[in-house]
């Protein structure tokens, strides 16, 4: 069993990793830092949280803690990280991981440095739904994929999360919040990395100088070509779509773990397979995979040196937009 220790104990952990840690065998929360202590303390009592930290520090230091789950503001990222590996703290860190390419391989030289282990909580790469996927693709059914999208969509007005329009704290708008789950669904799909980025945003009065709606279109090393599409002016919808030589696969809200979802694949009209399948249990199955990984039993899908791909992949998507260009990676 490890032992986990929150530290930036907020809506994500209210509303999301309290439901993951509470069906997890392999994971166990043991204690929790968050900015305002008087919060942490109301939240330690209704979760039942053993131990209220009142510094990074001092979570990061103590020997109830075994792995660090790092879910602070996007800029608190890399100073978190840090802290944790140096004194020798495995660190599950939330997307995106840093601010920019050169903050991740900080992370992993301190990770390397330290002897921990450095993963990412890409937790949709736990969605069974992807798995089904990824399967089908890989199996050649419906052919080679061709063209790939992945769409997220929501409404960020009233969200409890207030420093997601603050540039200082946040790496960006949905590109850098929700984007980043859709590039790492194609790729995790696909099998394959990104080779060239272009993007195209909006920003609106409320945003700032974040933007509040893009589209970033990608290739990829296989060949495929692919489009993310994200806005936080929206209902919520996530969609993930392959567009093969025979055939689609697709499944509507691939992204979610709200509800069952249906996995479809199609040649023209015809229905080849569909499934329902649920995402529910992603989040444990996510903290049971890193558990198994820092303890030396299995691989976790979503390590820190693969997330260095996928945030150069969000450096090229701003740079893209900022510059009017097509950003190739190298």
């Amino acid at each position: 069993m490890v032992r986990y220790g929150i530290l930036g104990f907020g809506h994500h952990a209210v509303r999301r990793l309290m439901q993951g840690f509470r069906g997890a065998s392999e994971a166990k929360l043991a204690g929790m830092w968050r900015r305002d202590a008087a919060k942490a303390r109301e939240n330690a009592r209704e979760y039942s949280i053993p131990h209220v930290f009142e510094t990074p520090l001092e979570l990061c230091t103590s020997a109830e803690i075994d792995a660090v789950f790092v879910v602070s503001p996007d800029a608190l990222h890399l100073e978190h990280v840090l802290l944790a590996a140096r004194h020798g703290k495995h660190v599950l860190c939330e997307k995106p991981l840093a601010m920019n390419a050169g903050e991740v391989e900080h992370m992993l030289a301190a990770a390397e440095r330290h002897g921990v282990r450095l993963g990412v909580a890409q937790n949709m790469r736990y969605n069974l739904s992807l798995a089904r996927m990824r399967e089908w693709v890989a199996d050649g059914t419906v052919g080679k994929p061709v063209l790939a999208q992945a769409q997220f969509a929501y409404s960020a007005k009233g969200s409890p999360r207030t420093w997601i329009y603050d540039p200082k704290l946040a790496l960006g708008g949905p590109i850098g919040d929700v984007g980043i789950h859709c590039i790492d669904a194609l790729r995790y799909v696909l099998r394959t990395d990104v080779s060239a980025v272009g993007t195209m945003a909006h920003v609106d009065a409320h945003s700032g100088p974040v933007e509040s709606h893009a589209v970033v279109g990608l290739d990829f090393t296989s060949g495929a070509m692919g489009a993310v599409t994200v806005t936080t002016r929206s209902a919520y919808r996530t969609l993930v779509e392959v567009t093969c030589e025979h055939g689609v696969i697709v499944c509507e809200n691939g992204l979610t773990v709200d509800f069952p979802v249906d996995v479809v694949m199609r040649r023209g009209s015809e229905v080849l397979i569909k499934e329902t399948i649920s995402n529910a249990d992603a989040y444990s199955r996510m903290l049971d995979g890193f558990s198994a990984w820092v303890e030396g039993r299995g691989e976790f899908l979503a390590t820190g040196l693969d997330g260095l791909h996928n945030q150069r992949v969000l450096d090229a998507a701003y740079q893209s937009w900022r510059d009017g260009v097509r950003i190739n990676l190298d």
